[in-house]
């Protein structure tokens, strides 16, 4: 099994980093394979709305000069999703929005791509704005049925300069336990979807509120 982590801060090496860094620790010793990919340094373009994807079908966004498309398959073809940003503004970085709006469109386009699998988020912030921020992440896992571990406490570390997450001793083991129970949630899966199908996927309901 493995585990993509997508690190949406600027910084390579900072909080975020680390922060996924604990989690990946965990399920390292679990025997389940990681890799942490940084995009927050990168240029993303936003999502344009054209709605290419819907009408290919490709599992490709229509926007090919960044690193959008490569990381969808390599999501797709994961066990686990997690995702790590700074706060800005009491939210994610444009970035790391950016990537998440393209990666999950296209996901959703092609028959629930990342469906099933097991994701999780984490934020690291200066002082506040760490909830909406993680929430953010957690919109786009829950609307893509993905299987989802906790921790003991919302998933929110704390810092200012890179580094400082490692003397925030409660937000290390909320990092810490999240990896453990995502770990376990990993194996729980794997195991049973070989003895029973997983749920089968509804035709999405489509409605709005203009009479």
């Amino acid at each position: 099994m493995n585990v993509i982590a997508i690190n949406g801060s600027p910084h390579k090496k900072g909080n975020s980093y680390l922060a996924l860094s604990i989690i990946c620790e965990q399920l390292n010793k679990a025997g389940i394979d990681t890799e942490i990919v940084s995009i927050g340094h990168k240029k993303i373009q936003g999502c344009t709305a054209c709605n290419a994807c819907v009408k290919n079908r490709d599992e490709r966004c229509i926007i090919v000069d960044d690193d959008v498309n490569p990381l969808i398959q390599k999501m797709k073809q994961a066990d686990g999703l997690l995702f790590g940003a700074p706060v800005h503004y009491a939210d994610i970085g444009g970035t790391m929005k950016a990537f998440l709006d393209r990666a999950f469109y296209v996901a959703g386009a092609n028959g629930g791509l990342f469906r099933h699998k097991v994701g999780a988020g984490i934020v690291a912030v200066r002082r506040t704005g760490g909830m909406p921020a993680i929430n953010t992440i957690y919109n786009y896992l829950q609307y893509s049925e993905l299987f989802l571990p906790s921790a003991n406490y919302w998933n929110v570390v704390h810092g200012t300069k890179p580094g400082d997450v490692q003397l925030d001793e409660e937000g290390v083991q909320i990092a810490r336990v999240l990896g453990n129970n995502m770990a376990w949630l990993l194996k729980a899966v794997n195991s049973f979807k070989k003895e029973e199908a997983l749920p089968a996927m509804e035709k999405k309901a489509w409605t709005n509120f203009i009479r």
